[in-house]
């Protein structure tokens, strides 16, 4: 094991959690949107492996396999979202989505 502190990778995972909220909140494309989603994702899965290898069990690396499997399922949607979006609208801007309602 490593001698990586708990509390330094735990900043690390809220910072880039924090990182992943601001794009979220800030971008209007929903290509960066959804890249920020995958940040979050990502922090998420670092706070539980680093809280498993803290107590010496297997749970964290299982709940990030978890994760990835739910990130790349919501790949899968963003994408078929986006292409979908594209044809219809001509942009991948999340303003442009209000135009869809009726």
């Amino acid at each position: 094991m490593s001698d990586f502190p708990l509390n330094a990778g735990l900043i690390l995972s809220g910072i880039l959690f924090l990182t992943g909220l601001l794009g979220v909140i800030t971008r209007r494309n929903i290509l960066f949107t959804l890249m920020s989603v995958e940040i979050m994702f990502n922090a998420a899965g670092l706070a539980f492996v680093l809280a498993g290898a803290q107590h010496g069990k297997a749970d964290g690396q299982v709940m990030l396999i978890f994760i990835l499997a739910m990130a790349a399922a919501e790949v899968a949607v963003g994408l078929a979202l986006i292409l979908q979006m594209h044809r219809l609208q001509q942009t991948v801007d999340t303003d442009a989505m209000n135009q869809l309602r009726d």
